[in-house]
């Protein structure tokens, strides 16, 4: 055994989320500690193989607080300028999201912005969201380009958001969203643009490394399944790994179409059918459940929560962070809307938040308090983890570390 541990934390309780058949894989009386950033030891203090001070070079007491995995944001369009607060305030008098968007507004008005401002400016108007989150204890994101909807601009938006990952000391897991909604250079021409994302656009940024998984939004006011399923084909060839916008507004059979392709996740999923939802178990691609949007956009069609229970499909929980439909910077929030717009209990949402947002990113290094998984974890001043989704507005973690690196 080394005996040469970085950090060795004592006298906590961990939702560890490994299956020891207690609810979120509680350790009551427990100690965690790592090594070069990677897990050594997370079980109970009584199962340590020496005295403390003869195995860690640092030990400290926590006192009884709950320790989890770092949190994971596995759906986000983080990278933006701008804000869409008069689209907000029309949609509360009454105009439709669909009408917005066909007006010139929606997605479109963000890309003018955002192909505006300089990587710099992106990247300072986009920190403090990105910090936001990390007081949250979230230690892993995922962010989507876009906003851009251009070479140029797509480029810029992902190098802004390797530079957050860099900038910070989390993870930054990009997605190419190139086929997110049709730039006003392509009017009157989808299948030009279509071209344009899967000819020049998508291989020249895979080339480049900036790409770690493709997205599409695939809705009657957005793409086609037959363009996204080229989109996916695409995707394919170049070795990545799909997800998708899925049935947020009508069936279009997203989700059965993403899990044809081994998706990693469907996301909204609010109209997937029952053929979908058995088509996304059958693939292992998990739902990524986005409580944020139902909300601003007062939906009333829940996602089939009960189905995907049933065929026993990961469910993940996310902000959907973006400046149009889910202005939501907190984690924890979309955890408890999640609760109780969704009806998820305390501990789906939980494990939404870590073991099932790492899945959805195709992540199998993070997500769970286990020996040789990434020393991604919070710190919490809670009696019991239900508080996480239970308080409105509460102070964040304690503590974040990321990599072993404690960064709050």
């Amino acid at each position: 055994m080394d005996t040469n541990w970085d950090c060795l934390l004592l006298d906590c309780r961990l939702a560890s989320f490994v299956d020891n058949g207690r609810s979120y894989g509680r350790i009551d009386d427990a100690a965690i500690a790592w090594q070069d950033g990677v897990i050594v030891y997370a079980g109970p203090l009584a199962g340590l193989p020496g005295s403390p001070q003869s195995l860690s070079r640092h030990v400290e007491s926590l006192q009884g607080a709950w320790v989890t995995p770092g949190l994971i944001d596995c759906h986000t369009h983080l990278v933006f300028a701008g804000d869409r607060a008069g689209e907000f305030e029309q949609r509360l008098n009454g105009v439709s999201y669909e009408a917005i968007a066909r007006a010139g507004g929606g997605i479109n008005s963000t890309v003018r912005r955002t192909r505006d401002a300089s990587a710099d400016e992106l990247l300072a108007q986009s920190l403090p969201r990105a910090r936001a989150l990390l007081a949250d204890g979230v230690t892993t994101l995922e962010i989507k380009s876009g906003y851009g909807l251009d070479l140029v601009s797509e480029r810029k938006m992902l190098q802004v958001a390797r530079r957050l990952g860099d900038e910070l000391g989390i993870g930054v897991c990009t997605t190419f969203l190139g086929a997110h909604a049709l730039p006003p250079e392509f009017a009157g021409n989808q299948s030009g643009y279509i071209d344009e994302v899967c000819i020049h656009m998508m291989p020249a940024l895979a080339a480049e490394g900036l790409v770690d998984a493709v997205d599409a939004f695939c809705e009657k006011i957005a793409f086609t399944p037959s363009e996204t399923r080229r989109v996916m084909e695409t995707a394919r060839g170049l070795g990545l790994p799909v997800k998708l916008h899925a049935d947020q507004l009508s069936d279009l059979h997203g989700a059965a179409l993403v899990a044809e392709f081994g998706g990693l996740s469907a996301d909204h999923v609010e109209y997937t059918s029952a053929a979908g939802v058995k088509a996304m178990a059958e693939a292992g691609t998990v739902a990524v459940l986005l409580p944020g949007a139902f909300h601003v956009l007062r939906e009333t069609k829940l996602p089939p929560v009960d189905a995907l229970r049933e065929h026993g499909v990961a469910m993940a929980v996310s902000t959907d962070l973006n400046p149009g439909t889910s202005p939501l910077l907190s984690l924890r929030m979309a955890m408890s809307f999640a609760c109780t717009l969704f009806r998820l209990t305390p501990e789906e949402a939980l494990r939404g938040t870590t073991m099932h947002a790492a899945r959805a990113l195709g992540l199998g290094d993070r997500g769970r308090l286990a020996a040789g998984l990434r020393a991604d974890l919070a710190v919490w001043n809670i009696a019991e983890p239900a508080e996480l989704c239970y308080w409105l507005g509460a102070g964040g973690a304690e503590r974040v570390y990321a990599g072993g690196r404690r960064l709050i």
